[in-house]
């Protein structure tokens, strides 16, 4: 025990050292990263993997002020991405590195379904390419901020020069709606979002006990 206790006293400091030393590589590619894309003969953001855009927008909020923790998402096309914080406000971000597409609502609603079920202050969906007319109805009105193509080089810029990344920042707590009772077994439902089919990124309420029950009530 005495010889282990001895070693734990090196490693522990030394997974520290690498966690660091990761941290701050990964911090100076990211601003490289930016510098390029800023440059005017850099590069264009339609170049960039999907993991490249991802710790390019983190950077741009960083520079803004803004804690950022990488979340890692679930891919390309899943997940958030980006937890941030300033001041007394967190906000979740997904990135969506789509140009050929434009981003659907079914985002849109599923990041606005994992604010609810955090109670973060607000959200953002970032995208090099456009949202659809559905996409933009569903978030206005709610605390999601949609930055496509035309507003990501403000985000993007010399945080020096810039005014402000965003037009208007979301303010007010999103509450989790109140929860009904499970028809079948009076159970208190918990929020959802379909992952496939038709209706995937809608919300929509299930029984906890799944699979032993599988009622489930549409939520709009």
């Amino acid at each position: 025990m005495h010889i282990f206790a001895v070693l734990l006293q090196f490693i522990i400091p030394a997974g520290f050292l690498i966690g660091a030393t990761v941290s701050f590589i990964k911090r100076k590619r990211s601003i490289e990263l930016i510098g390029s894309v800023r440059s005017p003969s850099g590069r264009d953001v339609s170049s960039l993997s999907w993991q490249e855009f991802e710790s390019l927008v983190g950077e741009g909020f960083r520079q803004r002020g803004f804690q950022v923790v990488e979340r890692g998402g679930a891919g390309p096309d899943g997940g958030v991405d980006l937890a941030i914080a300033r001041g007394h406000g967190r906000f979740l971000v997904q990135c969506k590195q789509w140009r050929a597409q434009q981003v659907g609502v079914s985002v849109v609603r599923e990041l606005y379904g994992v604010m609810a079920a955090e109670h973060v202050a607000g959200g953002y969906v970032v995208t090099s390419g456009s949202f659809t007319k559905d996409a933009k109805e569903f978030a206005a009105g709610r605390n999601i901020e949609l930055i496509d193509g035309t507003k990501l080089p403000e985000l993007l810029r010399d945080g020096q020069s810039a005014s402000r990344p965003i037009e208007s920042m979301p303010a007010m707590p999103v509450t989790a709606p109140t929860a009904p009772s499970c028809p079948k077994c009076r159970t208190p439902m918990v929020l959802r979002i379909a992952k496939r089919g038709s209706h995937a990124g809608r919300s929509f309420w299930g029984c906890p006990r799944y699979p032993n029950c599988q009622a489930i009530v549409a939520r709009e």
